[in-house]
């Protein structure tokens, strides 16, 4: 078994010259339906494209000839236009008002993919790139959705100091139950 060792802070650039590594990694994590790929391809080449956009990438750095990605997290500074901030805004202003909306998503750095292999996950790689995507940021939050249910992606958010903001959540078009998630930056370590 191979040991990450090492994280590497990525612009845009970067990143969508690694799109199909990065998504062989969200499929071996999510195992999403086949037919779904090429929309997400889309979706994280059009996210590298956002204000503040970062990715960590996390490197097996033993693999021989050339160091291994075996995780990724990224996000961006969330603003009005981008579809995901404004659904979410917008149901949290509903369900809790205009001020507590204002307060999470006016200033937020929105996470919007966060995959480890599974051969390396449970050792750390999530929690290290959360919190190195989450360093230096200049945003006031870090707002995020994850599946509503006991998952370890879950587990790990709580435990970095993430809280929900709306459970049960449903994105328009969807059927699966979602959590959104938010915490104050510096993140605590």
């Amino acid at each position: 078994m191979r040991k990450v060792i090492e994280t590497r802070r990525t612009g845009p650039e970067e990143f969508v010259e690694n799109l199909e590594t990065v998504l062989d990694i969200y499929t071996a994590a999510m195992r999403p339906p086949h037919d779904q790929l090429s929309g997400r391809l889309a979706i994280m080449r059009n996210h590298a494209s956002y204000p503040g956009f970062l990715c960590i990438f996390a490197l097996d750095v033993e693999t021989p000839n050339a160091p291994l990605i075996a995780g990724f997290a990224y996000g961006f500074h969330g603003t009005p236009g981008q579809w995901w901030h404004d659904v979410v805004r917008r149901s949290l202003q509903d369900r809790a008002g205009p001020r507590v909306a204002e307060d999470w998503f006016g200033d937020a750095l929105e996470l919007a993919e966060i995959h480890v292999h599974p051969n390396y996950q449970s050792k750390g790689v999530g929690r290290r790139m959360i919190h190195e995507i989450c360093a230096g940021r200049h945003e006031r939050t870090a707002v995020l959705s994850t599946h509503d249910e006991p998952t370890a992606a879950r587990h790990l958010y709580r435990a970095v100091g993430f809280m929900d903001l709306m459970t049960g959540f449903v994105f328009p078009g969807g059927y699966e139950n979602y959590a959104i998630a938010g915490a104050r930056l510096p993140l605590s370590t």
